[in-house]
């Protein structure tokens, strides 16, 4: 298998992941596709909360598990989709789930990839990568409010 590309610039992704081990799964990958900075948060309120500093950097793209406490990434990606600050930053759904009901679900809310755990990395890496290739080289983000 071929690998592809990395992106023609560096990127910031924000992992909203409450395992663990799979967020060091996920870090490795997407550090190995040309991440630079990498934000690991457990749980939507946290992420929203990440999101909404206007002192942090806005990332490039949401690596979103759908299960996890407090709030969870199905009420995280509804907020975020509806949000004309936040819309815009793709998302990758990396979950256990793959009920086709939570996988419609997810693209119902607008999420950009659905990718099932335990991790393929391969298919990680193609999710990431057809995302990175028109989201991350041709467009420009929006300013922050």
């Amino acid at each position: 298998m071929t690998v592809p590309p990395t992106p023609a610039r560096p990127y910031d992704v924000l992992l909203v992941e409450d395992d663990i081990a799979d967020a060091m799964l996920i870090q490795d990958a997407l550090a190995g596709r040309g991440a630079r900075n990498l934000t690991q948060v457990s749980d939507g309120l946290e992420a929203l909360e990440y999101l909404r500093d206007a002192a942090n950097p806005r990332p490039d793209l949401i690596v979103l598990d759908l299960n996890m406490p407090r709030m969870n990434g199905r009420e995280f990606l509804a907020v975020v989709k509806e949000d004309a600050d936040l819309r815009t930053i793709p998302v990758v759904v990396l979950t256990t789930s793959a009920a086709p009901d939570d996988v419609s679900d997810a693209y119902r809310q607008h999420a950009n990839a659905y990718v099932t755990k335990p991790v393929n990395l391969a298919e990680f890496e193609q999710a990431v990568h057809g995302i990175d290739t028109f989201y991350l080289d041709i467009a420009v983000q929006p300013p922050r409010h």
